[in-house]
């Protein structure tokens, strides 16, 4: 039974500690739309998503006002394309990433992920078409996201697409370079991804999911910063991991019933919950701010990466109590620009890439929403990627990178992207050379501990 008083703590954490659940994502299968001819392919996609997700937005908006939980947003991801594109022997990728756009605006929903490819061991038939038409499909959209997995802890690192994913990620920030370079922003490169992540910019209905699914990203950083809040300064660090572990449980518990009543409204099987602290740009919404709360001077200090190891640990103990099916991403997310607390730390000079890369060892996901200079050469950005692939493939571990060349702009400066992608400060990034290792290509070969068999 649920008492009174965890009724009163879930409704303080919603209006004044910033809980909600970040986004209701309905996963679906685009396996039965295949043609060869890329209009009757299109035809069919606009037509299997407007119909599946007719009533998502609906059934959200229900939900939030019967029960008062804040939903976010509300988001559609599809099977990758490139697989979808293979088939046509008229291939027009920008074709179907604009038909995408057509049905994300019918349904209502504020983004469709899925603009993917999986190339973590070489190219099939549709990949190359999909990966060089992604500057042109995100510069003529506003709601589509994209995603390559270019490495995987079973297959190694795939080193000629990490080549040109530096270069298409130049491309798509050149691309946009009129609307703040916003097509970067959707475009995330990931090793080990995962097929049911709710979460932008790396949604994509996996090949082993079911034909529609309904999954949910949970939220609540400002409720366990404001957990942490509340307890002495000499509390030890086990009973903080365990505060953190029960704040979770109740953070999840709100997404696990969102989960559970979307799905039966939409008649939609329930598929997880993804545990993570996701941040806002909002002041008392940062993860920054929660590992400042148990004792750093500011995020980016010694100590940081044993904060965010604890934390990351603690969410997913926690949470994983309070619902039955969870997965995605599930953690702690860093994304600089769309948390207050980390633009702060950038600022101050606390927070490198250097030390932004060591924290993505223990947490979520990667190097997130990091502004660079616009003049960093596409092969630096390739070797980026690659150094983030290396720490997801080496530790079992979903890794990614989604960094905004600013064009036109250097380090120091500022780019405002508004709503939850927040500003970035555009960080240094080391001008010494990685060409000749970058373009070598290949494949780096899987490590040892993939031969589990």
């Amino acid at each position: 039974m649920i008492s009174a008083k965890n009724i009163l703590e879930t409704i303080t954490m919603i209006r004044e500690e910033n809980l909600d659940v970040r986004t209701v994502t309905m996963g679906i299968s685009l396996f039965d739309c295949c043609s060869e001819d890329i209009d009757t392919l299109c035809g069919k996609i606009y037509d299997k998503i407007t119909k599946s997700a007719e009533n998502l937005v609906p059934v959200a908006n229900q939900i939030e006002k019967e029960y008062g939980i804040p939903i976010i947003n509300k988001r559609i991801a599809v099977t990758p394309i490139s697989l979808i594109l293979a088939p046509c022997s008229n291939r027009d990728a920008v074709k179907i990433a604009l038909t995408l756009e057509k049905a994300a605006k019918e349904c209502a929903v504020n983004f469709l992920g899925g603009f993917s490819a999986l190339v973590h061991k070489g190219f099939s038939s549709g990949d190359r078409e999909l990966i060089e038409a992604i500057p042109d499909a995100l510069s003529v959209t506003s709601r589509i996201c994209s995603s390559v997995n270019i490495g995987s802890t079973k297959a190694g690192i795939n080193m000629d697409a990490v080549r040109i994913m530096g270069e298409i990620v130049h491309k798509t920030a050149k691309k946009t370079e009129k609307d703040n370079c916003i097509g970067a922003a959707k475009l995330v490169v990931f090793c080990n991804a995962p097929e049911d992540n709710p979460f932008m910019a790396g949604a994509f209905h996996g090949i082993g999911e079911p034909d529609k699914v309904v999954n949910v990203g949970v939220s609540g950083p400002g409720v366990v910063r404001s957990a942490l809040a509340k307890v002495p300064k000499d509390m030890d660090l086990s009973s903080v991991a365990q505060l953190i572990k029960n704040t979770a449980f109740k953070i999840t518990r709100v997404g696990q019933l969102v989960a559970t009543e979307a799905s039966k409204r939409l008649g939609v099987p329930f598929g997880i919950v993804d545990l993570s602290l996701a941040p806002t740009p909002a002041v008392g919404d940062s993860v920054a701010r929660i590992l400042e709360e148990m004792g750093l001077e500011v995020c980016g200090t010694h100590g940081t990466t044993a904060a965010l190891a604890l934390l990351n640990d603690a969410v997913k103990k926690g949470g994983v109590m309070a619902s039955s099916h969870v997965g995605g991403l599930s953690g702690a997310f860093i994304p600089v620009s769309e948390d207050e607390g980390m633009i702060n730390a950038v600022k101050k000079g606390a927070l490198s890439i250097e030390k932004l890369e060591a924290m993505t060892a223990v947490c979520s996901v990667g190097l997130d929403m990091i502004v660079i200079p616009g003049g960093t050469a596409p092969e630096t950005i390739s070797a980026i990627i690659a150094d983030e692939a290396a720490i997801g493939m080496v530790n079992s571990k979903t890794t990614a990178v989604r960094v905004i060349p600013a064009i036109g702009k250097k380090t120091g400066d500022m780019l405002e992207f508004g709503g939850l992608l927040g500003s970035g400060p555009v960080m240094p990034v080391s001008n010494l050379s990685s060409e000749i290792f970058v373009k070598r290509g290949g494949r780096i070969p899987a490590p040892l501990q993939s031969l589990k068999n």
